[in-house]
């Protein structure tokens, strides 16, 4: 026990300074003992506190608050904590100074508690426990500037705090600040400015465990101080005043904090948030929505369903005005979708309103926000969401389209391809593959490119071994929709020519320098930059290309085994990665060229097919046919599998023949001929047509085998067996006169008219047959066409077909006689076709038989035997076969206006069917440039079409039509001297005269009948009109003012025929004098007009009609007439009256006698 506290003890301890050091060490330890003292004093001991009193006073004065060793401090400020737990609830210091300097001193002296390896250490944490037991400093709620002692507190606390410190630190602090805030009158700014500032990102990096005592505080606390926050952030929000605190910058970050620790603390702060969301200030309603995007999008938070309000204004901002608020609330989404499901259904609609923002950054992060949440999982993003990705796989920007088209793709890898979810999952997706080789249809060489990228890596995996990649083919094929099969064949197809072309490329290169040789290389590089992005560009960096493959022998070698028949996958990759080593440039890290002619390599190299794959897809069919296969549970049945197999055996074979040369591939394709599918059969027929060239001389077991079998099929076989059979034995075999012999003989002599049934295969054989080898079979079969086909089939009507009034019946539903007749009709143009001459005026007859089939509208011998919906067909027939005998010059030249016209009123005939099948038939020839270019004219009478979705189809395939002829034009300077046959423009005198002898423009007077031939013209001329290149737009006026000076070559002495020709030659001038300002300049060309349809020009004959006076006048009559003439035309233009059916009113013009008919074949 220490003596008392009397005069000396006083008067050592205020001797202190004076001491030496040895003496101040002394004297710490009898403070030590001091300390001890009132440690194991409490508050009971009445004696004790009286006793040392005096001490307690004492060591309250300056002399210890301020003494210069910190150690003495400490044991100062421990034996005041001591002094005011023993004397509590009342301190022994009386004066507010006195009382707010010692809490200060004491405060300073917490500061000790950094350092947690200190020797000192325990006697700090002693002071904070005591201080935190006692709650020493609610004394100071007494002291007017008490806060002053609060906020030094708390800053100490918050700075001192840190990693080293236990559990016990922390709640001592905790319960020290806790107590402060809960027993006080309330929290003041400055004070919860100390608590705050460690919630800021900043302060948060800098000390993480003062921003867990922060935390864990307002948790504590959050009854007590919510008020405290609601007031700041209404300062600061609501009425502005950013003066209040320094932390106003920063209130965005610190309610997303106070929100992630207790939502409670922010209760009467949300509703001024909807405040803020609809201010004025754009940047104002931005940072709000950043802030709401976190705590909306937070993995627990439940503010959307707590607060509906501030949750529907949020999703308002995502139809704000200003851009990057969209922006933002858009990139918000995906953490929503994947944090809380359960909102997706209130976030798709707005994010299909974003889907089509103007923006195309918006659209773009509308994508990457859908395609995030699904790679995280599929459940979290609907049918609808996947519909805009889907939508925007069309987007008019690149950059949107790309990333649509992307990420479909790696949804499809993901859950398709690795099925990483399950068959639910996998079924979700199935229509990604459709829709990604449906936009191979697109126009743009990028979009092309990418689903080349897309198959090669995501629906295919060029990476998988051959086994398994061929699986995966396989069955991808099979369950691919057509259109979408179309587009990868198309594909693949594409992928070939573009091998062509470099291997021509190669050749070249083989051959001397001349200049011919040169400008065929400049058009040949031209046509492969065509295939490349960029294609400007890609001109430069082509012939970059081709200049090192001259200088580079080994480099000439490298590419032309990339593309050699026999190049193996691996082969190809080795290749494609030399090439690139080769052209790479160390010191030039973005090379451009070097990616373009990556670009080619990736699209020219085999990465998919060679021998061992078609090898293993032969093996996955066999077990397909055998049953052995996976193939329900690839979702597919196995006849589909074998069909669709052998379908993709069948492409592969156009593209890369040489893969199927082993007799393991041509046994497997023996067993399908044997099986009872036809498409099956029919498909290998034409594998080995395709690929068997080299069968006769290295596999004759193979040959042996084949022959019969090929027989049968063309003799007994489904018509395309048939066609398919004949072509293979006219292109594998070297004695293919002898066994098309054995087929034709017994074929011709068997017909039988009495059984239609059994027509219609030999009738094919045979027609293939004179076709294929004219030389031997054209005579033989002049007799069968006279005797059988013309007097014995077509001119009989056998049977009575049904009366039922349908137009058009399904295929199974058409009568075997009519069936025959088709095919008898398709004989007569393959016989010719054949022969390709006129000598024995066959062609003439023909064209006279199918007229008269035209003008009879299907029923030849007019007996009314004949269903509607046969005579249609019947009209099909010979609509096409008068087609497809233009396409042959020597028969072109010998269709006369008559029948031309005949043959293009096929596209307004009254059965849909008929129509929708010849305009097919007429598009596909006019794009292969097989047509002359009369018969493009016929698309103008699709103006008069009923069916709106035929007239689009029909202005769209003129569009084509017109861009390939342009095309051709530029890429091949030969064309030059044909402009006559391909320049589009040349399309309007055949059009004038088409139209000018329409049979439903009888009145040239007749405003209805003017207002059809307006629109007729303008549906031409509306396309052709789009540009004015090389001033065509006054070179089709010129045209038009020529076909004035001349007269109708088909009835040049007909007044009434001349006057239908002249009105429409006023009504196409009015055209295109009102759509176009650019027409009155001076033609770039004197046009030539047809003969076959115009006279030569008399211009003397058509000024005879004005006096020699008024000479003068005759350019500005004939201005004004056609400005009459169309503004007639316009006042009618709403009128729509639907074309009459037109074929009986030439019934005139062609004899149908059956007489005639049959003595023209003899």
């Amino acid at each position: 026990m220490l003596p008392s506290p009397t005069s000396s003890v006083h008067s050592s301890f205020c001797a202190v300074p004076q001491l030496k050091i040895d003496k101040i060490s002394r004297t710490a330890m009898w403070f030590s003992m001091v300390v001890k003292t009132f440690m194991d004093m409490d508050q009971d001991s009445e004696d004790e506190k009286q006793q040392y009193l005096p001490l307690a006073l004492h060591l309250a004065s300056e002399f210890f608050l301020r003494n210069p060793n910190k150690d003495v401090r400490l044991l100062v400020a421990c034996c005041l904590a001591d002094i005011f737990r023993i004397y509590a609830p009342e301190a022994p210091y009386t004066s507010h100074d006195k009382l707010k300097d010692i809490f200060l001193f004491i405060t300073r002296q917490l500061k000790g508690l950094e350092d947690t390896k200190s020797p000192q250490f325990n006697r700090y944490f002693y002071l904070l426990e005591n201080l935190a037991w006692v709650k020493s400093y609610n004394i100071c709620f007494e002291l007017e500037d008490c806060n002053d002692i609060f906020i030094q507190l708390f800053r100490t606390l918050f700075s001192v705090i840190n990693n080293s410190h236990n559990q016990k630190v922390q709640m001592h602090m905790l319960d020290l600040m806790s107590s402060i805030i809960m027993e006080g009158d309330g929290v003041t700014q400055e004070l919860l400015d100390s608590i705050l500032i460690n919630l800021i990102p900043a302060h948060k990096n800098l000390n993480k465990q003062a921003f867990d005592l922060a935390k864990v505080l307002l948790k504590r606390t959050v009854q007590t101080i919510e008020p405290c926050i609601a007031n700041f952030f209404n300062q600061v929000l609501v009425l502005g005043k950013s003066s209040v605190s320094d932390l106003s910058e920063h209130v965005f970050d610190l309610i997303q904090e106070l929100f992630a620790i207790d939502p409670h603390l922010l209760l009467s702060v949300m509703p001024q948030l909807e405040f803020k969301l609809k201010s004025n200030d754009g940047e104002e309603r931005l940072a709000v929505v950043r802030l709401l995007a976190k705590l909306f999008g937070s993995k627990d938070s439940d503010l959307a369903t707590q607060n509906r309000p501030l949750w529907q204004c949020f999703l308002g901002r995502f139809n704000d005005i200003h851009v990057p608020v969209r922006l933002e609330s858009v990139k918000f989404a995906s953490h929503c979708l994947m944090n809380h499901p359960d909102l997706a259904k209130d976030l798709t609609e707005y994010l299909k309103v974003r889907s089509h923002d103007p923006e195309e950054a918006i659209r773009h992060d509308v994508i990457v926000t859908i395609i995030t949440a699904g790679k995280r999982d599929l459940s979290l993003v609907n049918d609808q969401l996947l519909g805009f990705v889907r939508e925007r796989t069309l987007d008019k920007r690149w950059r949107v389209r790309k990333e649509a088209m992307m990420g479909l793709a790696q949804l499809y890898k993901k859950y398709c391809l690795h099925a990483e979810a399950g068959k639910d999952a996998a079924e979700k997706v199935s229509w990604i593959k459709d829709k990604l080789l449906h936009i191979y249809y697109q126009n743009s060489i990028d979009d092309k490119l990418l689903v080349e990228k897309i198959f090669a890596q995501y629906l295919v995996p060029h990476n998988l071994e051959t086994e398994e990649r061929m699986k995966c083919l396989y069955y991808l094929y099979a369950s691919l929709d057509p259109n979408a099969v179309k587009a990868l064949n198309e594909m693949w197809k594409c992928q070939n020519m573009l091998r062509s072309h470099v291997r021509e490329l190669l050749d070249l290169h083989k051959q001397p320098t001349s200049e011919a040789n040169s400008a065929a290389m400049f058009g040949k590089l031209m046509t492969i930059a065509k295939n490349l992005p960029d294609p400007g560009k890609a001109q430069d960096f082509v012939k970059k290309f081709n200049q090192v493959l001259g200088d580079d022998e080994k480099l000439r070698s490298q590419l032309e085994l990339l593309i050699s028949p026999t190049c193996s996958c691996k082969q190809a990759d080795v290749c494609v990665r030399e090439i690139a080593r080769k052209l790479a440039n160390p010191k030039q890290p973005t090379n451009p060229f070097l990616e373009m002619v990556k670009f080619l390599l990736e699209r020219i190299a085999p990465v998919h097919i060679d021998s061992e794959a078609i090898s293993a897809l032969v093996k996955l069919m066999n077990k397909s046919i055998e049953g052995t296969a996976d193939d329900e549970e690839e979702g597919v049945s196995p006849d589909t599998a074998i069909r669709a197999g052998l379908e993709l055996l069948k492409v592969l074979s156009f593209t890369h023949p040489t893969s199927f040369h082993s007799a393991e591939t041509y046994e497997s394709l023996l067993q399908c001929l044997r099986m009872e599918d036809d498409k099956v059969a029919e498909a290998a027929i034409q594998i080995f047509r395709n690929t068997g060239h080299k069968i006769e001389t290295d596999l004759p077991q193979i040959r042996s085998t084949l022959i019969p079998i090929l027989h049968q099929k063309a003799k007994r076989g489904t018509p395309h067996q048939a066609k398919q059979a004949v072509h293979c034995i006219h292109a594998i075999f070297s004695n293919k006169e002898v066994q098309l012999a054995q087929i034709f003989e017994p074929l011709s002599r068997s017909l039988n008219a009495d059984v239609p049934e059994q027509l219609i295969t030999p009738l094919v054989s045979l027609g293939h047959i004179s076709m294929l080898a004219p030389d031997q079979f054209a005579s033989p079969m002049k007799s069968v066409v006279a005797n059988f086909i013309v007097k014995d089939l077509l001119m009989n009507d056998r049977s009575t077909g049904e009366k039922n009034g349908k137009l058009w019946s399904p295929d199974e539903e058409v009568s075997p006689e009519v069936l025959a007749k088709v095919q008898a009709i398709k004989l007569l143009v393959r016989w010719l076709l054949g022969m390709k001459n006129n000598q024995s005026k066959s062609a003439n007859s023909t064209l006279r038989l199918l007229s008269a089939m035209l003008v009879s509208e299907g029923d030849l011998t007019e007996q009314k035997r004949i269903s509607k919906s046969d005579m249609s067909r019947l009209r099909l027939a010979a609509g096409s076969a008068i087609m497809k005998l233009a396409q042959e010059p020597c028969y072109h030249e010998i269709i006369t206006p008559e029948q031309f016209q005949l043959c293009a009123l096929v596209i307004n005939d009254e059965c849909y069917q008929v129509r929708q099948i010849f305009a097919q038939k007429l598009h596909k020839a006019l794009v292969k440039l097989l047509l002359p270019l009369e018969y493009m004219a016929i698309f103008a009478l699709c103006a008069k079409d009923p069916v709106k979705e035929r007239r689009a189809h029909a202005r769209q395939c003129l569009l084509k039509n017109i861009n390939i002829r342009r095309e051709y034009i530029k890429q091949n300077p030969m064309a030059n001297e044909k402009l006559l046959s391909l320049l589009p423009e040349y399309v309007v005198p055949y059009m004038i005269h088409l139209l000018a002898h329409d049979p439903d423009f009888t009145k040239p007077q007749d405003v209805d009948q003017l207002r059809d031939v307006k629109e007729c013209l303008w549906f031409m001329l509306e396309v052709l009109m789009t540009k004015n290149e090389n001033n065509s737009h006054a070179f089709m006026k010129k045209m038009s003012e020529n076909i004035k000076l001349t007269r109708d070559a088909q009835s040049p002495d007909e007044p009434k025929a001349n006057e239908k020709l002249y009105t429409v030659c006023d009504v196409a001038l009015c055209v295109i004098n009102s759509k176009s300002a650019l027409c009155n300049a001076d033609s770039p060309k004197d046009p030539v007009l047809p003969t076959k349809f115009f006279t030569q020009p008399e211009k003397v004959n058509l000024l005879i009609l004005f006096p020699k006076e008024h000479y003068f006048m005759l350019p500005m009559i004939c201005f004004y007439l056609s400005v009459a003439i169309g503004l007639f035309c316009l006042l009618y233009k709403l009128v729509l009256l639907l074309p009459s059916n037109s074929f009986g009113k030439y019934s005139s013009a062609v004899s149908s006698g059956t007489t005639a008919l049959q003595e023209t074949y003899f």
